[in-house]
């Protein structure tokens, strides 16, 4: 030890018990405070006067350490900086980062808050929510809960491999899905970037970093097809499905006749029918294309608006579940699922697997092509959006005068006997 340093030893730290201060050299001192209690002490000069730089407990701070701290001070010094200013300036820092501090759960909160008014329709804000949140539109937990792993982390502290845990187990299965839910998480790190609450790269981020890590969605996304009822059932399940009674049958009848998403079905609006003219008219917030629809509705259709009018006096939706909210699309399924555990088996004979509500545009779509309508008046009652921008520039039709005949071939066809085999199928003349 050099001359003038190392004046104390450990054993002699350990005994000591009078009040008092005990050099050790270079500035350090051993402060023993009235009953006994220890701390280490960096003297130096500051503008003619002495100032104390506080260096930890003699219980948590060992002699090796306290000369290690004081070491660090000397240096500072000789590079003009003040070790009691430094010491404030990362506590005030430690104060700033604790006060930005926040978890993922939150800030995704917050943007969901604060962009949903600006979302084209509460599905679009009740995805997000369940899929950053685990929280279904009824305020349930969600059956798949994707950012339970992070939502209670502090969000600066989300990383490349906390993502990747998220998204990498179902990147090949439900490609879709993760794809989604990497882009809300990279939206909700980039709003608390700009914030200041997370510094660095972002972790969810594709081009340039998970494009790396990851096969391209184009490798490994599978078009898997809505597993759909052949269209010549439709009268024996019809039949089935009408001796049921509750709103999720009727929801489902009524989606079947109108050949619309199961989203626009169960969140129709009472404000939205006009009976005398018999047209729904579904509003471009609500359409995947963003663009008005109107339905044509058949007598079969306005007959299920009449049930449920006798049914729901109270809520401004036509199927409203318990609560006078929107019934969810789960129970619409949930009305296919029991259907199939009380008889008749209802499956997709090309998938073998069992038909959802979404399928029944399918074989709405076949029934069409296989009766002679022509192909844009069928799109046009599905809302498909024309993908052919040279055609979509020339079509100002929809075609809303055939589509009214259609609908009501299309109900006629629904409700039309049952022959002893399902699978024979009356001609059309």
């Amino acid at each position: 030890m050099a001359r003038g340093y190392g004046k104390l030893n450990a054993k002699q730290v350990e005994k000591l018990t009078k009040r008092g201060l005990y050099g050790d050299g270079g500035g350090l001192y051993l402060q023993v405070a009235k009953g006994g209690s220890k701390s280490w002490l960096f003297r130096f000069k500051s503008d003619g006067r002495s100032r104390w730089h506080g260096l930890g407990s003699a219980r948590d701070v060992t002699l090796a350490d306290a000369r290690i701290k004081a070491g660090d001070a000397r240096r500072l010094r000789l590079n003009g900086g003040d070790p009691i200013d430094a010491k404030r300036a990362v506590k005030a820092a430690a104060r700033v980062d604790a006060a930005k501090a926040i978890t993922f759960g939150t800030a995704a909160k917050r943007f969901i808050k604060a962009n949903s008014p600006g979302w084209k329709n509460a599905k679009h804000s009740a995805q997000w929510t369940m899929t950053l949140l685990g929280i279904d539109p009824n305020g349930k937990s969600t059956k798949h809960d994707y950012c339970r792993a992070i939502r209670d982390l502090p969000i600066s502290s989300i990383d490349t491999t906390l993502v990747l845990r998220i998204i990498e187990p179902i990147w090949a299965t439900k490609t879709e899905t993760a794809n989604r839910i990497r882009g809300r998480i990279e939206t909700v790190i980039d709003a608390a970037k700009a914030k200041g609450e997370f510094k660095g790269e972002n972790p969810a981020r594709w081009k340039g970093h998970l494009d790396n890590l990851l096969p391209a969605t184009s490798k490994v996304r599978k078009v898997r097809n809505h597993p759909a009822l052949p269209y010549q059932q439709l009268s024996a399940f019809m039949r089935e499905l009408r001796k049921r009674d509750g709103v999720a049958a009727a929801a489902l009848e009524f989606q079947i006749l109108t050949a619309v998403r199961p989203g626009n079905a169960v969140a129709a609006k009472k404000d939205q029918i006009d009976r005398k003219a018999a047209v729904w008219t579904i509003p471009a917030v609500l359409m995947k294309a963003d663009t008005e629809h109107k339905v044509p509705l058949s007598q079969a259709a306005l007959d299920v608006l009449d049930r449920m009018e006798a049914l729901n006096e109270g809520s401004e939706y036509i199927f409203p579940n318990s609560k006078g909210k929107p019934l969810s699309d789960a129970s619409v399924a949930a009305a296919i699922d029991r259907m199939n555990e009380q008889g008749r088996q209802w499956v997709d004979p090309k998938s073998d697997r069992e038909i959802v509500p979404h399928g029944f545009r399918s074989s709405f779509r076949d029934w069409a092509a296989e009766h002679g309508y022509d192909d844009a008046a069928a799109e046009a009652a599905l809302a498909h959006k024309v993908s052919d921008d040279v055609i979509a520039a020339y079509k100002r039709t929809t075609f809303f005068e055939l589509r009214k005949q259609m609908m009501k071939d299309w109900a006629d066809y629904c409700a039309r006997p049952v022959a002893g085999d399902d699978n024979v199928v009356p001609l059309r003349a």
